[in-house]
């Protein structure tokens, strides 16, 4: 049983996905046309909707299904799969990682498919950062359960970009996790999304905003709503 582990998402958390969307989008229309750019975001949109996470590759093959004489945008899974995620890491991911880790086991905690996803990872240099210790799920917030008995411990502090995300963690465990949300990318920076759900135990401008904070403060979490009803 370990007194604290952190749980750290990827996407637009350590890594600027929206910057990697971006480039590809434009990637695909200089290569290939505005009109393949549209429909494969189209059905990658779909594939999103349909599983929970994008599945760029998985979004290649549906258009190959569509347009299987159309030899062009089979070069596309090249770009992908060798794109330079190191070069989209937020300023400062690796150092906050590097200090989590002096506190207790950290772990990366992410959604996606079987094979972009942790190649992202590890080109990223994510994957060494945590010597391995990753874990991609479907729904991540589905599976606590196994969280919790792979990486067993009193306390968790778990930092994510997504408010709903963070509130059904926070749902689940209770006052045994702090959760902390970085204002970067376009979940947290949508302040409906960030209204509607449960407030995060710490809300941070940046990734990087972490190392300035100490363990004392990770994890000094506030009593559950549950909690302060349950007392009136």
């Amino acid at each position: 049983m370990n007194q604290v582990v952190f749980l750290v998402d990827v996407d637009n958390t350590l890594l600027d996905n929206d910057r990697i969307q971006a480039d590809i989008k434009s990637h695909i229309e200089r290569e290939y046309g505005a009109a393949c750019r549209d429909r494969y975001w189209a059905i990658l949109e779909d594939l999103f909707v349909e599983l929970g996470y994008r599945d760029y590759l998985g979004a290649l093959q549906r258009y190959r299904v569509e347009h299987p004489q159309d030899m062009k945008l089979l070069s596309m899974s090249s770009f992908l799969v060798d794109y330079p995620f190191a070069n989209r890491l937020y300023p400062g991911s690796l150092d906050v990682l590097a200090k989590l880790r002096k506190w207790g086991p950290t772990v990366l905690l992410t959604d996606g498919d079987v094979v972009f996803q942790p190649r992202k990872i590890e080109r990223s240099g994510l994957s060494e950062a945590v010597d391995s210790e990753v874990l991609i799920y479907i729904h991540k917030e589905l599976a606590l359960d196994d969280v919790e008995a792979r990486y067993p411990a009193l306390h968790y502090v778990f930092v994510d970009d997504k408010p709903r995300i963070l509130a059904a963690v926070k749902k689940a465990w209770g006052n045994r996790v702090t959760t902390v949300l970085p204002r970067q990318g376009q979940y947290a920076r949508d302040a409906k999304a960030v209204s509607s759900f449960a407030a995060p135990d710490l809300m941070l401008d940046r990734i990087g905003d972490l190392l300035d904070c100490d363990l004392g403060r990770l994890l000094a979490v506030r009593p559950s709503l549950e909690t302060v009803r349950g007392n009136r």
